[in-house]
């Protein structure tokens, strides 16, 4: 690993949150993962202390605004070991998803974009709780 990179490993027993086995990218060396764009934004807005950079978009489900374009791709960055990282290539990654439909652009609405969570997380994580206002409750414990 690289100095001064942070690298998040797929977290083992009940402590915090957990995704799927498919849901991490294996690396070169063996043991280790790497976190996927989608899930990192996730990781961001469920932090608290990343409210001023990325936020829930108040009264739509599963919409978000990045609200410090450079921050969010500084921290992408940091955690993928590129410090080259700016906003236009982490929205150039942003986009490969729209094929995907794990998420698309807000039409009309500057660094605003939606989440799909019917393609995304109702048949692969029955451990994320979706509340009626739109926003996620990651539940610890198992898969």
């Amino acid at each position: 690993m690289k100095a001064g990179c942070s690298i998040v490993e797929k977290p083992e027993g009940g402590g915090g949150y957990q995704f799927p086995d498919w849901a991490y990218k294996t690396e070169s060396s063996p043991g280790s993962r790497q976190i996927q764009l989608w899930h990192f934004i996730l990781e961001l807005l469920q932090k608290e202390e990343f409210r001023h950079v990325i936020a829930w978009q108040q009264g739509e489900y599963g919409e978000f605004v990045i609200k410090d374009p450079d921050e969010v791709a500084r921290l992408w960055g940091r955690r993928k070991c590129k410090p080259q990282m700016n906003y236009d290539k982490l929205s150039r990654a942003l986009r490969y998803y729209y094929n995907k439909r794990i998420l698309h652009k807000t039409k009309g609405k500057r660094f605003t974009y939606k989440f799909n969570f019917n393609k995304l997380v109702m048949p692969n994580y029955p451990f994320i709780n979706i509340r009626s206002n739109g926003k996620m409750t990651l539940l610890g414990g198992n898969k």
